[in-house]
């Protein structure tokens, strides 16, 4: 059976990379008051920004890497994800791109960097580096005092105890809780979801990969992204092959999820790659750069590849942000000032824990943050990504500051979406947004990947969504995503084994607050309905944690 195009089933239902370029969230959040700044001499302005979906941390980064740009300001970032893998990914890029200079070096770190972000098997001292790192922070999870020593821009004291439990048990995963490549065998799992999404289209996927690039990605404003490296992608998981094709190998166990199947009656926990197979992780760091030759076209033809500007992007932006790093951490300290432009230490190479903090909230807390006054009319800046537009409410527009910012990212670099489900999409995007409060920014530059919004002054909580338009196209012809009742297809998913104590966090697809998809498939005049009436109808939790059962089992 081959995939129905316009399904978005590509997408997956877990993220791990953005569709969207990397933004700076200043140039984004409305200015700070002059007045404010000038009556505190002594405290420094804030800006508290709430990112739903964000999944990599990109847009976090450049924020970092261009506050020099800005007058100075402690960033409070709360990140909302709708699976715990995403949170582990999120601590460890971060931990990673703030790492001691002293230790690695900036080549290696970007190059490390990129591996673990976009590749599905990575090199051995890669992999060694994140079995290292994650067994480091596997045992900082349950300990507080201990994390914030260590990792003071962190923190996780809004996560529930179940869920820091899950995250625990993410990172002993991730550091060969499980040994062997049978834990979780990525080139038979990506290659058994490749096959599963092209159907009868498999035998030609060349042809297939190359449609979608050249008539989908291209057309859409992508043409950095060349054919060789858009085929391996699709064919192996390599997205940025740094070395020699042989050396990459370990599977990437930071890309595995968990998942909830029904096998001969009873539900199951399975681990798998539920995440995109059909757009790649090319957008977000290469198809825009800040130095315009790397855009540059020779004879029609882009001089660079879209993995060459990725790798400059993510060296440059990884530098701006340990430099920036230790200009806040001499900025204020005459001694301390001299020191280091005499000698930098190595602690001063990362941003300072008084610079910034990254907030992780609870999974599926969106609908409630409004009712706890920290959070209710907090936050100058609102990001929600294309993959929870469903969550875009008036309760949670009742989070964001009168004059506040929204950024919607639109699903422009999806490739399998028809155009006309695109802009069906975007006006879906529009009514949810003038519901939850905010109104189009007058003076926003136009834009086919980021929808911009202002909150407007007199919104009120507990408005309507505004009836559908009887011209808007109709998505409900979407295929919606494999539901959890259908039974697993042969070699789609690994078993959780038993050979350990913890507990793995595990999802319902047809329940997960990411899937793109199921934001498309749903008749416009359905996507008012919350999560919790779909989970009612189901009699399913929404994120349900189980124990690893020796019993548990799923047919490969």
């Amino acid at each position: 059976m081959t995939t129905p195009a316009g399904s978005g089933k590509g997408f997956g239902s877990v993220s791990w990379w953005g569709l969207s370029p990397a933004l700076d969230l200043q140039a984004e959040s409305p200015p700070v008051d002059p007045d404010f700044q000038a009556d505190t001499v002594h405290s420094t302005p804030e800006l508290d920004v709430l990112l739903l979906g964000s999944v990599d941390g990109r847009h976090l980064l450049r924020t970092l890497s261009r506050a020099k740009l800005w007058p100075r300001r402690r960033f409070n970032f709360f990140v909302l994800e709708n699976n715990l893998e995403a949170v582990a990914r999120h601590m460890l890029i971060f931990s990673l791109a703030l790492e001691d200079l002293e230790k690695m070096g900036l080549q290696e770190r970007s190059e490390t960097f990129l591996e673990v972000w976009g590749n599905a098997l990575l090199r051995p001292p890669v992999a060694a580096f994140v079995r290292t790192q994650a067994d480091l922070l596997a045992h900082l999870v349950p300990e507080p005092d201990r994390l914030e020593e260590q990792l003071p821009w962190l923190s996780l004291g809004a996560l529930k105890f179940r869920e820091r439990d899950a995250l625990e048990a993410v990172f002993r995963f991730w550091a060969g809780g499980e040994k062997g490549p049978e834990a979780f065998p990525m080139s038979r799992l990506w290659d058994s979801r490749l096959r599963h999404y092209l159907g009868s289209r498999y035998d030609a996927r060349r042809g297939v990969s190359d449609w979608d690039l050249h008539m989908k990605l291209h057309d859409r404003g992508a043409q950095v992204i060349h054919t060789q490296e858009f085929r391996r992608w699709r064919d192996t998981g390599v997205a940025f092959e740094l070395r020699d094709s042989s050396a990459y190998h370990v599977p990437n166990r930071t890309l595995a999820s968990g998942r909830l199947l029904s096998y001969r009656g009873e539900r199951v926990a399975a681990r798998g790659y539920w995440g995109d197979i059909a757009t790649g992780p090319f957008v977000a760091f290469g198809i825009e750069a800040d130095d315009e030759s790397l855009l540059r076209t020779s004879n029609g033809q882009p001089v660079k590849t879209a993995g060459e500007i990725t790798q400059h992007n993510v060296t440059e932006l990884l530098r701006e942000v340990a430099a920036w790093g230790r200009a806040r951490a001499s900025r204020g300290d005459p001694e301390e000032q001299q020191r280091s432009e005499a000698s930098p230490e190595p602690g001063t190479s990362a941003p300072t824990p008084e610079s910034f903090t990254v907030h992780f909230l609870p999974l599926n807390s969106a609908e409630t943050l409004h009712h706890k006054s920290c959070y209710n009319g907090r936050f100058q800046l609102l990001y929600v990504a294309c993959g929870m537009v469903h969550l875009l409410s008036p309760e949670l527009g009742a989070c964001v500051a009168p004059g506040g910012n929204l950024i919607v990212e639109l699903a422009r670099y999806l490739v399998d979406v028809r155009q006309e489900q695109l802009q069906g999409f975007n006006t879906q995007v529009g009514e949810r947004a003038q519901a939850a409060g905010f109104a189009p920014q007058t003076r926003a530059r136009p834009s086919e990947t980021f929808a911009r919004f202002c909150k407007s002054q007199d919104s009120a909580l507990g408005s309507t969504d505004p009836a559908v338009e009887p011209g808007t196209p109709s998505l409900d012809v979407l295929a919606q995503p494999l539901e959890a009742s259908s039974p697993a297809p042969e070699g789609l998913t690994q078993p959780l084994q038993g050979g350990t104590s913890h507990w793995e966090p595990c999802q319902l697809p047809s329940e997960s607050p990411g899937s793109l998809s199921e934001v498309l498939a749903q008749p416009q005049g359905a996507l008012a309905l919350s999560n919790c009436e779909s989970d009612s109808k189901t009699g399913v939790d929404p994120t349900p944690r189980y124990p690893l059962s020796p019993t548990s089992k799923v047919r490969l």
